[in-house]
C-alpha cells in the first residue's frame, strides 16, 4: 500500500489531526532535504517546511484524497521557496535604494547636506540599540541577514522584521523633516 492512502487522506480533509501528523512525519524529512537543497540553509528550510505543512493544514479541505499528495506538498514547497527568492530580490533592491539615497545625501553640497545628514545620523541614534546594531552591520559592512543573524544569536526572520522597522522609522522621520 503506498504512503498515503486516500483514507489518510481523506481523514486529513475532514480534520483529522492523528492522521495530519502520520503525513507530516511520513514527509518531514523528504521536505526538509529538499529544502535545505534549494535554499542551502538549514534553518530556512525548517521555516519553509513548517510554513507549508502549516497552510497545507489551514487549507486541508482542498486536498483531492485522489491525487498525488507528495505532487502537492512538493509543489507547495517549491512555490514557497520561490516567493520568498523575490522577497529577498525585493530586499536586496529596497537595501540599494537605501545606499543610493545615501550617496544622493552625500553628493549635495553645503549646509542642506550638512543638515540632512545630522538629521539622518539623529534618526539612526533614535532607534533602540538592536535595531541600530542590525541597521549598522546590514548597511555599513553590508553583512547578510544570516550573517547578522548568526553574530547576533537570532534568527534571520528577527533580523529581517527589525531591519524593516528600522527602515519605516527612518523614512517616517525623513518625511516629517521634509515637510
Amino acid at each position: 500500500m503506498n504512503f498515503p492512502n486516500e483514507q489518510i487522506l481523506y481523514r486529513v480533509t475532514q480534520g483529522d489531526e492523528a492522521a495530519f501528523s502520520m503525513l507530516y512525519t511520513h514527509f518531514r524529512s523528504p521536505a526538509l532535504k529538499f529544502c535545505t537543497t534549494l535554499l542551502k540553509d538549514e534553518e530556512e528550510a525548517e521555516n519553509v517546511t513548517q510554513d507549508v505543512f502549516a497552510k497545507i493544514w489551514d487549507r486541508r479541505v482542498q486536498i483531492k484524497p485522489e491525487h498525488s499528495f507528495q505532487a502537492y506538498l512538493f509543489v507547495s514547497l517549491r512555490n514557497q521557496i520561490f516567493d520568498q527568492f523575490k522577497k529577498f530580490e525585493k530586499d536586496q533592491q529596497l537595501r540599494q535604494q537605501y545606499v543610493d539615497r545615501m550617496t544622493i545625501l552625500h553628493d549635495e553640497d553645503g549646509e542642506d547636506k550638512e543638515a540632512r545628514i545630522k538629521f539622518l545620523l539623529g534618526a539612526v541614534e533614535l532607534l533602540s540599540e538592536r535595531r541600530k546594531q542590525i541597521l549598522k552591520l546590514n548597511i555599513e559592512e553590508g553583512k547578510s541577514y544570516k550573517e547578522i543573524a548568526s553574530f547576533m544569536n537570532i534568527s534571520t526572520n528577527t533580523v529581517k522584521n527589525q531591519l524593516i522597522k528600522a527602515k519605516e522609522i527612518l523614512r517616517r522621520q525623513s518625511r516629517l523633516a521634509i515637510s
